[in-house]
């Protein structure tokens, strides 16, 4: 039998949220003017998190520097991220998705997988039904999706990515050589920029080059694994299921690019204090506890230097996990050499609340999931909740710049 998969991706999602809002209160559109979500405009501070069409036409980009991309367009329009909104409007139009397909995965906030496979009784016309799902988002939500259709996530999710916004594209086997070959490699799903780069270096610089390449050739360069993946994608290969239950995180980690080269402990335990907040607090919401923490910084010449650490008992509490992150970047960076990014990874994860007491990294015996620290996190927690990530921050963030709360990104373990 063969498979029909849909993803559906909306547009510019945070963007579009914020500007679905505003156009239902009568406002203008954001949609239509050069704009952006993303940190505080009057300190310039923070990242691009989603722009605007006519924004894209200044060359901003996602994940550049608001400071940046008003040096571009000085009239940008910057509207600070709303991650109530967002939860809002992600369960919405994942709502109406599940009234049509008997399986749907959550890829992301924004995207999901649907799995149509054996209805062709119900649903003959597989395009037609795209037009409906978009076109039913759209007058009814206010926003506008692109719908990818192939015979497997992959080909569903690259197809998804064509040509934008408010689109409907395919990606069956016969389209592959017209549709997939011709792109650059690096538009491949998965396809990071090293990867990429590698890949350029040996002379494949099109998904189609890749698609015909030895095999053998690219185990060299990267790896078995990843070698075999990439042949397998460039050739539209992927027998993945859509999953109707989100697999369980393995790990939560969260990261931060700096702006500014960061030199001293005062500045690096504070941006410490706020990755320690997010990464822990999204750890809390699934109800988990960590027993390894880890933490990676980047030198300016891209170089990373991580350092990691196996506790006797889990921690979940912010000052908890804050503390053991100091001590191991105290152990790794003692040279003090600029730094450029600083993540936090908490893995060897357990649900058991009854795991005891914890031990200090000094060899004290002390509960650093103390009750103090538990109400604290958990009336902030609730807070944040009902207000929104950005309404509290740790007193030592403040002054930083830094909102790491607003920039989380929490990912599992591969």
């Amino acid at each position: 039998m063969k498979r029909l998969i849909f993803h559906i991706d909306v547009n510019s999602a945070f963007l579009s949220w914020e500007a679905a809002r505003r156009v239902k209160k009568g406002e203008d559109d954001l949609r239509l003017i050069p704009s952006a979500i993303g940190g505080d405009p009057e300190s310039r501070r923070g990242v691009v998190l989603a722009k605007s069409i006519p924004a894209k036409k200044y060359n901003i980009k996602t994940g550049e520097p608001i400071g940046m991309a008003l040096r571009k367009c000085p009239s940008l329009v910057i509207t600070p991220p709303d991650f109530r909104l967002y939860s809002k409007c992600s369960k919405t139009f994942k709502d109406i998705c599940r009234a049509y397909a008997p399986v749907v995965e959550e890829f992301s906030i924004d995207e999901c997988f649907l799995d149509f496979t054996g209805t062709e009784k119900v649903y003959p016309d597989p395009i037609g039904l795209a037009y409906e799902i978009k076109d039913k988002i759209k007058n009814e939500l206010g926003f506008t999706v692109n719908v990818g259709i192939g015979e497997n996530k992959l080909c569903a999710k690259m197809a998804s990515d064509f040509e934008k916004p408010d689109k409907v594209h395919t990606l069956f086997p016969e389209e592959i050589p017209t549709k997939l070959w011709t792109l650059p490699v690096g538009d491949l799903l998965f396809i990071g920029s090293s990867t990429a780069k590698k890949l350029t270096d040996m002379g494949i610089r099109t998904i189609g080059e890749l698609a015909t390449y030895d095999v053998n050739a690219l185990r060299s360069v990267l790896g078995d694994k990843m070698s075999l993946q990439c042949h397998n994608y460039a050739n539209g290969i992927d027998n993945s299921p859509v999953k109707a239950e989100r697999e369980k995180a393995k790990s939560y980690s969260n990261s931060v690019t700096l702006e500014d080269d960061v030199k001293t402990d005062e500045a690096a335990h504070a941006i410490l204090l706020a990755l320690s907040d997010s990464v822990s607090r999204h750890m809390r919401s699934d109800g988990a506890m960590a027993y390894s923490v880890s933490v990676t910084m980047r030198y300016l010449d891209f170089k990373n230097k991580s350092h990691q650490c196996q506790l006797s008992s889990p921690i979940d509490t912010t000052k908890a996990v804050y503390e053991t992150a100091k001590k191991l970047l105290s152990e790794m960076w003692q040279n003090h050499k600029p730094l450029r990014l600083m993540s936090i990874t908490l893995s060897n994860l357990t649900k058991d609340k009854t795991a005891g007491v914890q031990m200090s990294l000094f060899g004290e015996a002390e509960n650093l999931n103390n009750e103090r620290d538990e109400k604290l996190d958990k009336t902030l927690d609730s807070i944040r909740g009902r207000f929104g990530s950005g309404i509290v921050q740790r007193g030592t963030v403040m002054g930083t710049g830094l909102n790491v709360a607003r920039k989380f990104k929490g990912e599992k373990d591969k």
